[in-house]
């Protein structure tokens, strides 16, 4: 007999390609995360993983299972999903990560709320600018910029208008002598952003019609987006960031866009699942929930293009 347990303990060691981690998730010693594969393979009767000292991996019959494993275990999910969803209340929990600074200063309000709305769900919030792999950390749903590409996950879109923006604090505009051109902007001190190891010091913008792409430098640097933004409100640097982080800082002045005319590059935010299978109830009404509140937000923005517009520009 194959324990439900055992089988969620093996899809997730194979992901971590650790017992330790494995363990660790579950609130478990990695010695019972080994008893448990051991059950399985007894029961299967086949070897699951190759183990040594120094790395855990799928044998060629544990890559063949997997699959297999995982397709239970989700079906089992969905016909418990299935039998809650006539349920005005929504139940169990929801592991969201989102980017750091649209995070905190955006949507943490909205899903403090929603959480309100439904006080039998458990959520379970990540501030991470890196990408979430939604397979491996067992993450529920990610809230993400840019195209998603991958038709392993399923995209829902949140705000697919937003688009970067170029800004700076005032005093720093008074200080430099200003930004009236895009070649002003490749002179001075700029706020480069770092994401996965890779330095976004590449600004694009359209210009009468045209794409432009700045090189930026600056002595400043951050993998964090929040940083990002402090800083450009302390007058450190210039910034170029998704306009849904800085609205607010926008409306009250605290920074300015001095290049308004130059619409800066598509930056989409998403909901991203793993799969279908996990498009739950509870994705399907917190996604409904963020959509509605950004088409809110939208008609505050300053640009009156319609998605297929920006779209199209996007595709030049």
């Amino acid at each position: 007999m194959i324990r439900l347990e055992d089988l969620q303990l093996f899809v997730r060691a194979a992901a971590l390609s650790s017992f330790s981690e494995a363990a660790r998730e579950a609130d478990l010693l990695p010695g019972q995360v080994s008893a448990a594969i051991k059950r399985l393979e007894a029961a299967l009767d086949l070897r699951l993983f190759a183990r040594s000292t120094r790395s855990l991996r799928l044998t060629p019959e544990g890559e063949r299972y997997l699959p297999f494993a995982q397709t239970a275990l989700d079906a089992l999910r969905e016909g418990r999903e299935q039998l809650l969803e006539d349920r005005s209340e929504l139940r169990g929990a929801l592991h969201i990560s989102m980017p750091s600074d649209l995070g905190r200063h955006v949507l943490l309000p909205w899903l403090t709320e929603f959480r309100r709305q439904h006080p039998q769900l458990r959520l379970r919030l990540s501030f991470v600018d890196r990408i979430a792999d939604v397979f491996r950390e067992s993450v529920d749903v990610a809230i993400r910029y840019g195209e998603i590409e991958d038709a392993s996950f399923v995209a829902l879109p949140l705000a697919p208008w937003n688009q970067r923006v170029l800004c700076a604090a005032p005093d720093l505009l008074t200080r430099s002598g200003g930004v009236r051109t895009l070649d002003d902007v490749a002179r001075h001190d700029c706020l480069v952003y770092a994401l996965s190891g890779r330095m976004h010091d590449k600004w694009t913008f359209n210009e009468a019609g045209q794409r432009r792409v700045v090189h930026v430098r600056g002595v400043l640097q951050s993998d964090d987006g929040e940083v990002v933004r402090r800083l450009a409100v302390a007058g450190e640097g210039l910034a170029y960031k998704s306009w849904l982080d800085v609205a607010d800082d926008l409306r009250s002045g605290r920074l300015v866009a001095p290049l308004p005319q130059l619409a800066g590059e598509l930056s989409p935010l998403n909901l991203v699942c793993p799969h279908r299978r996990q498009f739950s109830p509870a994705v399907q009404q917190l996604h409904r929930w963020l959509r509605q509140r950004f088409d809110v937000l939208r008609e505050a923005s300053p640009w009156q293009a319609g998605e297929d517009q920006l779209a199209k520009r996007s595709s030049r």
